[in-house]
């Protein structure tokens, strides 16, 4: 899943701690204009697996998507939680 960071009133960092909450997260790739170091580093403490810097080459995000978990297996996005919910 891509999340741009500087997203309106609930920001990406929230996003990505709210779905790393659930037991079936996608995952979460940081695509932003905030490429410091710093700015890295709290990409990644709140769940993102991957943080790329604006403009994301294709190629780049390409490999971004299909490089191993945090948990080092290769996994496809599901995000059957959120379609469990809504066919109630």
């Amino acid at each position: 899943m891509l999340l741009d960071i500087g997203i309106p009133k609930l920001d990406g960092y929230e996003v990505a701690r709210r779905l790393r909450s659930t037991n079936d997260c996608p995952r979460l790739i940081a695509i932003t204009g905030y490429g410091q170091p710093e700015d890295k580093e709290r990409a990644m403490t709140a769940g993102f697996d991957a943080h790329l810097t604006k403009p994301v080459d294709p190629d780049e995000r390409r490999r971004a998507l299909v490089c191993e978990s945090r948990e080092g297996a290769a996994r496809q996005p599901t995000f059957s939680h959120f379609y469990e919910g809504a066919k109630q």
